[in-house]
């Protein structure tokens, strides 16, 4: 029993630490979209004080181009998490599942150590009324 009990928190203890990194990378993907949108309005904000959107316009601020080129890797970024969070979340899960079947083996284990219990019980309790009756008889 102590071992499986051992078993269990240790699939708990994945299953948190799974969830743990799903909720990092999913803040993570969060923060860096919510850059992307700033840098996006900054671009907005200085091709209105340049007068002009075209980048290759003379007139077109240096720092725009930059923040373009930040944006795009931070998309990228945005990308690569995306595809890191599938597989933290396909980790979680499996490993919920292997948490829910040591759970289901240490259920039945313990329902058979107690319906053993209960059958001795049974016996000793029978063979008490049976020295009872032949006492008697």
């Amino acid at each position: 029993m102590k071992s499986h009990d051992s078993l269990i928190r240790l699939r708990k203890f994945e299953v948190d630490e799974r969830r743990q990194k799903v909720a990092d990378l999913e803040m993570m993907i969060d923060d860096f979209r919510n850059m992307a949108r700033d840098l996006d309005r900054q671009v907005e904000v200085e091709q209105q004080r340049a007068g002009t959107s075209d980048v290759n316009d003379c007139r077109y601020p240096l720092w725009a181009k930059d923040a373009i080129v930040r944006r795009e890797r931070i998309i990228e970024s945005v990308r690569e998490l995306e595809e890191k969070l599938d597989a933290a979340r396909d980790e979680l899960a499996s490993s919920f599942e292997e948490l829910k079947k040591v759970e289901k083996v240490g259920e039945r284990e313990t329902a058979r150590v107690l319906e053993a219990r209960d059958r001795e019980e049974r016996d000793e309790l029978d063979e008490i009324a049976a020295s009872r009756h032949h006492r008697r008889a």
